[in-house]
């Protein structure tokens, strides 16, 4: 195992194939409803790989998201969400991110990607925070990373629209996603 350029100061980077923790990670997103407050989820079943390079500019991230395994803390919510009004689970049973390059911002880290979801492929990039990587009460390696983006569901063909009587609609267009990875180094 090998570290990064002294030019790219991350405590403890390991090189290596990591995959994440189910146990220990989450994928969650948040959007506006009935224009006054925000309704939370998050998907509980996932499988993401995370490789991190000699040069960490050359790591990359892959990701599928079980759409099905949607879990807002309301089964009939949750139900209406796999549906084509929304996800469509039947027809794109996974939601999936594939990271295109890597770079510095700053005082941190932006990974451009490509998100499919319902069927469209857009360019969406994640706000990186490398938390750390340490080694775990088994003796393996871990890693930590939380991540941020903003899409418009409109822009993945997600596009119902339920008016309001007082102006706006039910549920906004723009969805917050949030993830914290907790990642296990692979042997």
């Amino acid at each position: 195992m090998s570290t990064i350029p002294a030019t790219v100061a991350i405590p403890d980077y390991l090189v290596g194939t990591w995959k994440a923790d189910p146990v220990h990670s989450e994928i969650a997103f948040s959007v506006r409803h009935l224009m006054i407050s925000k309704t939370r989820g998050r998907f509980t079943a996932h499988d993401v790989t995370i490789v991190t390079g000699e040069d960490l500019l050359d790591s990359s991230v892959t990701a599928t998201i079980d759409l099905a395994s949607i879990d807002t803390g309301n089964a009939t919510r949750d139900d209406h969400l796999r549906t084509a009004d929304y996800l469509e689970v039947d027809k794109y049973p996974t939601m999936d991110y594939r990271s295109t390059g890597i770079r510095r911002t700053g005082d941190g880290w932006v990974i451009d990607g490509e998100l499919t979801l319902h069927g469209v492929t857009r360019q969406v990039p994640l706000a990186v925070e490398v938390n750390g990587f340490g080694t775990d009460q088994w003796g393996g390696q871990r890693a930590g990373f939380s991540a941020t983006a903003e899409i418009n569901r409109r822009d993945f063909g997600i596009d119902i629209s339920v008016p309001l009587d007082a102006g706006g609609v039910t549920v906004g267009d723009k969805v917050s996603i949030s993830l914290e990875i907790q990642a296990v180094l692979q042997k």
